[in-house]
């Protein structure tokens, strides 16, 4: 069994086409998508239009869960807006217009969309989250301690723990028997070169699983020409977070 897992789109289509074309030669079975399709990046319909495609063609063997900014385009409100151009400006901007740029039928999808799931493949439990499996808007990094990770993931009734949201790959074998990989970020990658990361899981007959972060490149300069060209106020630096 095949599986692609994606997370943190972040309305970037041009590092998502790209690795659509990766994911192509994979040829994987199921593709597994942990969430932020759209908000901050420069559009969140086309992102969607190839999520809705991916659904299409994979059917049952498509699963997809809600990110935290995800939430944030589905609930925003003058408040939240307000809050986040306080603690984040650019975020914040790039929130209040892109809720006015989003299809409604895109808002109404990742709104009803869960934020965690559960799966099993020939008896692998696996645990689907955004952030950690307590929170969706936890942050998994790279070199935290293991009894850190731990405890997020105590709870979790599963053997691989999968989740995104920080834009930084890593992954941990913890002594309780679970394994956790932050699958990086295909739309606004954190990594040293900015490219789209995404993984591949196998998983064999008995439940044995293997994985690999890919590392695909793309024209980061283009994506961020591309958000600065939107005009808002501090899109510049939202630009700047891709090169």
């Amino acid at each position: 069994m095949k599986i692609a897992v994606i997370s943190d789109l972040h309305a970037n289509p041009a590092a998502f086409e790209k690795v659509l074309e990766d994911i192509n030669i994979f040829n994987p079975d199921k593709i597994f998508c942990l969430g932020d399709l759209i908000l901050a990046g420069y559009d969140p319909n086309k992102v969607c239009e190839k999520i809705f495609e991916l659904k299409d063609k994979f059917g049952e063997n498509f699963e997809i869960i809600q990110g935290n900014t995800d939430k944030m385009i589905a609930f925003c409100n003058d408040e939240m807006v307000k809050k986040t151009k306080e603690a984040f400006p650019c975020m914040g901007f790039s929130l209040e217009q892109d809720v006015k740029i989003t299809d409604k039928k895109y808002i109404d999808f990742v709104k009803n969309l869960p934020e965690e799931k559960l799966i099993e493949i020939n008896g692998l439990k696996i645990h689907l989250v955004h952030g950690s499996p307590r929170a969706q808007n936890e942050n998994i990094y790279p070199e935290l301690m293991v009894e850190t990770v731990e405890e997020m993931v105590k709870n979790s009734p599963t053997e691989l723990i999968l989740c995104g949201h920080t834009h930084k790959p890593c992954g941990y074998s913890l002594s309780s028997g679970k394994t956790v990989v932050n699958v990086g970020s295909v739309g606004r990658s954190m990594t040293n070169d900015k490219m789209p990361v995404y993984l591949q899981l196998t998983i064999d007959k008995n439940g044995q699983f293997f994985v690999e972060h890919r590392i695909i490149s793309y024209d980061n300069l283009e994506a961020s020409k591309k958000i600065i060209a939107r005009g808002f106020e501090h899109c510049e630096d939202l630009g700047k977070m891709y090169v």
